[in-house]
């Protein structure tokens, strides 16, 4: 009776433990570069989801080990792992319905504000339906300010010298930088150091975290205050079939923490990146350009209209409901 009474005790704790290790739930996560601003939002939204879970449910953050930044879309697609940070300009054509986040001027003038907009883009069924070719559920964006460019050799004095300068510039941004003649590069954020020192480009568009974060700044000579042509979208997406399989429990505790995961961003961004920024070019002692507020309307005259409209045609070809995709950033900026 003694041995058969201890049998059932262990039996008890077995199943107990096991019930334990089939509710446990652990995704994989692929970002690139290193710890930054950046990815501060899903570092925030590992941290909430595994203390809303008492650690049942965790997000293991991988920087650049699972796969390349450009190919994370394609990793959720095929499962390769659960939840995926990418830029849209990277692959346009595999996310054509969100890139109306990367065209120039769109008026954008908060980390809030491009946080509205995204999600309103990401909401929209057209939207959902085009991410979802990929086995992807758009969760969260990555709001960045409006970026600007450091570059090398003698500094642009108004908007026309960037003429024959190659930029690093992707999506909306290169498109603007076109139609002033400049000649867009678009590559990996992680290749554009070597790139700048070897060069192969003059110029950098980014936002203030990335020319940190990736070295630019140590190598500018000069810097743009406020050309301010437009920024990037970058989403957090999950697979699909990786979020259909968890629990009601577990789905509440990761779409939950998307609100505060995102004002920690916010936070951090403007309290701490760009503390950083302002010194970090001052000691560097690199140079500042200011244009005119007469040659920034200019460039917004000959970029915006020609580039917006040209991306309504093409993705009105792509059978995309382009206008009413346009219109729902203008009228939520507009709220």
């Amino acid at each position: 009776m003694k041995f058969n009474a201890k049998i059932a005790v262990a039996g008890v704790v077995l199943a107990s433990f096991t019930a334990v290790n089939v509710a446990a739930t652990e995704w994989n996560v692929s970002v690139w570069g290193k710890r930054r601003a950046f990815t501060e939002h899903v570092e925030k939204l590992a941290e909430l989801v595994s203390a809303k879970t008492n650690g049942e449910f965790t997000l293991n953050v991988s920087y650049g080990t699972l796969s390349k930044n450009t190919e994370n879309l394609d990793g959720i697609s095929f499962g390769a792992f659960e939840m995926a940070q990418f830029c849209a300009g990277y692959h346009p054509d595999k996310n054509p319905s969100i890139t109306v986040l990367e065209l120039p001027f769109m008026g954008v003038g908060s980390l809030e504000e491009e946080i509205a907009v995204s999600q309103a883009i990401y909401n929209h069924p057209a939207v959902v339906k085009d991410l979802a070719r990929w086995n992807a559920k758009l969760l969260m964006p990555s709001p960045l300010p409006q970026y600007n460019i450091v570059g090398v050799g003698e500094a642009p004095s108004k908007v026309a010298d960037f003429a024959g300068m190659r930029v690093r510039a992707t999506g909306g941004i290169g498109e603007a930088l076109k139609t002033v003649g400049a000649v867009p590069t678009s590559m990996s954020a992680t290749e554009v150091r070597q790139a700048l020192d070897s060069g192969v480009i003059n110029a950098v568009s980014f936002a203030p975290h990335a020319h940190m974060s990736f070295g630019t700044v140590e190598a500018a000579k000069w810097w743009t205050t406020n050309l301010n042509p437009g920024t990037v979208n970058c989403p957090v997406v999950v697979n699909t079939d990786a979020f259909a399989s968890l629990s009601t429990e577990h789905k509440e505790a990761l779409s939950s923490s998307v609100d505060e995961a995102l004002a920690y961003y916010v936070d951090y961004y403007n309290n701490q990146t760009m503390a950083a920024w302002g010194p970090k070019l001052t000691e560097r002692g690199i140079e500042s350009v200011t244009f005119s507020a007469a040659e920034l309307a200019s460039f917004k005259e000959q970029a915006a209209g020609p580039v917006h409209s040209a991306w309504i045609t093409k993705m009105n070809d792509r059978g995309l409901p382009a206008q009413e995709l346009y219109d729902l950033v203008l009228s939520t900026l507009a709220k």
